[in-house]
């Protein structure tokens, strides 16, 4: 993969994907689900970007019913690790959401993202609207085009179903746990990333 910098700098000049100024805004909160490979990562990057109001982690995409984190970790309830974010489309809207998923992770590793490898890991956009739908499927091509990675995204686009959120301890994990080696030494670094690149639309503290 090309350096992460170019590829924030490059999504963020791109003014010709996601692009719908015409569909007239029916609510201000709107809701999306990501997977981008470990949920403590994501959830810790939209948690600071200004407009999100809420980043609840949990599983999305399985056939199991109310699963438990153990038993998503087996690889065999067919759900993938995500977040499901509510965000403000007065103050951010689905592309800048796409804009800062395809700059924190690798949407071109299939059920995998570094160390964490498996189907729970995989990159993953549960759309609820065909305006989403759309905008995934504009950005997804139009990086492709640009080769701004070295191999094809594989990131897919399903339609939302059903969200479980996961234990507490997983919420807001980051936050509550930024000594621990997995924080400092993988969601630390993205998490720096993701602030120089979207610098001026950080959360203000």
């Amino acid at each position: 993969m090309k350096n992460i910098f170019l590829i924030g700098i490059l999504a963020l000049s791109l003014s010709g994907f996601a692009q719908d100024n015409t569909a007239k805004k029916t609510s201000k909160y709107e809701t999306i689900t990501l997977g981008g490979g470990c949920y403590w990562c994501v959830e810790a990057v939209y948690e600071n970007l200004n407009g999100v109001k809420s980043v609840v982690s949990g599983f999305s995409g399985g056939k199991v019913a109310n699963p438990t984190y153990e038993e998503v970790c087996t690889g065999t309830t067919g759900h993938a690790e995500v977040v499901q974010i509510t965000y403000d489309n007065t103050v951010t809207d689905i592309n800048e959401i796409f804009k800062v998923f395809f700059t924190v992770h690798d949407p071109t590793t299939l059920n995998r993202q570094g160390a964490d490898v498996g189907t729970q890991y995989r990159s993953v956009i549960f759309y609820h609207n065909p305006q989403q739908k759309k905008a995934a499927e504009s950005i997804i091509a139009e990086l492709n085009k640009a080769k701004v990675y070295d191999s094809p995204i594989v990131t897919k686009v399903e339609p939302f179903s059903k969200f479980y959120k996961a234990e507490d301890y997983h919420q807001n994990y980051y936050a509550n746990n930024k000594s621990q080696p997995y924080c400092k030494m993988v969601i630390q670094p993205k998490l720096e990333k993701f602030e120089k690149v979207f610098k001026s639309k950080l959360k203000k503290k």
